[in-house]
């Protein structure tokens, strides 16, 4: 081991035991509404949005710099929405001003949530964690053991191991007799074969988010204000125009009061975008950094064109087959995964199912503003008797998501506030690749409803096509359901077509930033977060995210001292 390893080590060590003497536990003394904070003031690094990544690289900055954290969402504790396995589908349905999960449609016809909270996407979603395969860490050219490191800084303080129940134990059982082997056991890896991976919620279905990483900060050198929603970042622009250096944002809190977060000026300091990827591209076009053409048609002075900013948009297709059980289940999210050879991963949650299909259509009207297609009806010779959905019925759900995925997709303003939702193409399997992994991985779901392992769930008489049909009848996109997709599994990926709510990309490394996440043209400017990916890490990204938070806080660091 070299000189500088055994440095960035000690180092780390050292910023680590000052911070944990400083530590406190959540909710923060150095958590307060924007609407406290002052005009203006000045720090060393200024993070814009408090997700996965956001939390991780604030909390590890502030060992040894002044940081101040910036969320367009307030608090995760106390709340209602988030705090509980059990508010995972009521959040996303709830369509209101103040709902932690802001939701959208894309123009491909399918809902879509943005988080609007402290802790992100953490906040409001299945909670699976698992690491990324190291194919990801080696092409991110991140050091392998340092990333290790990290992740476990992040499973010490958010992570547990399930307790797998019934459903999840046939589901994992069902995948081993459909051929996704071998048996992993538990484990964080991302290997092929089924595993058991770690879990955000603890044994009583408590949520633990990226907002917990905080616990990690020294609350007397970082700020977090909440409600805070960064209208543009400030630039300075050489008079020759050839080079550009952030400076400053500018921030408006909940009653509409304007403040500005400034950098010291020293010549580490810096501006990291981690609101994600919508808000990390929307925010660097809302201040003049992004294709000239669409800055120009909102009366954007134009910084820097760089058309490569919310280009390659990705977003991973979800296809779902819903079984209505046969004997009660658990309310669970996804614990057991199966890592396929052909391109796809195999998820799974269980419960109650809370709304039926005609109230489900007009939620969608009423947010999407249009009419909705009516429920698909079942063809005559499909009806089993006694299979159907209804509300307070206890249901499985087995999903397929496309790994990549290849299809590539953009966004574009729809206005000059930061928190209007951008209007988003994802481009859903326009990538005939992506729709062969569908079908692959719809084959292998269809081996599992059908294994000895599931028969104590299936229905009587159920088959995997009586299923697909029973799903179709489900709205959960704006897409007319056709009798095809009964016949054609090409047809149900596309009628079928949902969200798992990994979208990535907008900040491609190589595009928009470089390989340490600067972005390219601007000085003191980084983007950390999913917005610079390529593919979505592992199975489900989010422990992969919050690992980068910490990798790249360390990072920053350490090239302080040096």
């Amino acid at each position: 081991m070299g000189f500088g390893m055994w440095f960035s080590i000690a180092l780390g060590a050292f910023y680590f035991s000052i911070a944990i003497s400083f530590a406190e536990k959540a909710p923060y003394s150095f958590a307060k509404e924007a609407t406290t904070a002052p005009a203006t003031d000045f720090y060393d690094y200024i993070v814009v949005g408090g997700g996965a990544a956001g939390c991780a690289l604030a909390a590890t900055l502030s060992a040894a710099a002044k940081v101040v954290l910036l969320e367009r969402g307030g608090q995760p504790y106390n709340n209602p929405q988030v705090a509980n396995i059990n508010a995972f589908i009521p959040t996303l349905l709830n369509f209101s001003p103040a709902s932690a999960a802001q939701p959208f449609f894309s123009t491909d016809g399918v809902l879509n949530h943005r988080a609007r909270i402290l802790g992100g996407g953490t906040a409001i979603n299945a909670g699976f964690y698992t690491r990324a395969e190291p194919e990801f860490i080696e092409q991110a050219g991140l050091d392998r053991n340092r990333s290790a490191e990290s992740y476990r800084w992040v499973e010490e303080k958010v992570v547990f191991r399930p307790r797998v129940r019934q459903w999840q134990a046939a589901v994992r059982d069902g995948l081993l007799e459909a051929g996704v082997a071998p048996d992993r056991g538990f484990t964080y890896d991302h290997l092929v074969g089924t595993k058991i991976g770690g879990v955000i919620y603890d044994e009583n279905g408590n949520r633990h988010s990226a907002a917990e990483l905080l616990e990690y900060a020294d609350p007397t050198r970082i700020r977090v204000y909440l409600h805070s929603t960064v209208q543009k970042i400030l630039i300075n622009v050489s008079t020759t125009g050839q080079t550009r250096k952030a400076y400053g944002v500018e921030f408006k809190d909940e009653i509409g009061n304007i403040h500005i977060a400034y950098l010291r000026g020293a010549p580490e300091n810096e501006i990291i975008l981690s609101a994600g990827a919508l808000g990390s591209p929307q925010l660097l076009m809302l201040s003049g950094i992004g294709p000239a053409q669409q800055l120009k048609g909102h009366g954007i002075p134009v910084l820097l064109d760089q058309p490569f900013v919310g280009q390659n948009l990705a977003d991973n297709p979800l296809n779902t087959i819903v079984i209505p059980s046969s004997r009660p289940v658990e309310t669970s999210l996804v614990q057991t995964v199966g890592i396929t050879e052909v391109g796809s991963y195999i998820e799974s949650a269980s419960g109650l199912i809370e709304l039926s299909p005609s109230t489900i259509v007009q939620i969608f009207s009423k947010l999407a503003n249009q009419t909705v297609p009516p429920p698909f009806i079942l063809p005559e010779n499909l009806i089993i008797p006694g299979l159907n959905i209804s509300s307070n019925i206890p249901v499985g759900v087995i999903g397929e998501k496309t790994k990549g995925p290849f299809s590539k997709g953009y966004m574009e303003l729809t206005s000059l506030d930061p928190n209007e939702n951008p209007k988003v193409t994802f481009n859903y399997f326009k990538d005939r690749r992506d729709l062969e992994r569908c079908v692959k991985g719809m084959e292998i779901i269809g081996r599992v409803v059908e294994s000895r392992a599931m028969s104590s769930f299936r229905p009587p008489f159920a088959t995997f096509q009586s299923l697909r049909a029973l799903t179709l009848t489900i709205p959960n996109n704006l897409r007319r359901k056709t009798l095809r997709a009964i016949y054609s599994l090409e047809q149900y990926c596309i009628d079928n077509v949902m969200t798992i709510w990994h979208y990535h990309g907008g900040c491609r490394v190589g595009e928009v930033v470089d390989r340490d996440f600067r972005v390219i043209g601007v000085d003191a400017l980084r983007v950390i977060d999913g917005s610079t990916f390529s593919i979505s890490p592992g199975t489900n990204p989010q422990a992969t995210v919050m690992m980068l938070g910490r990798y790249m806080g360390q990072n920053i660091l350490q090239n302080i001292d040096n």
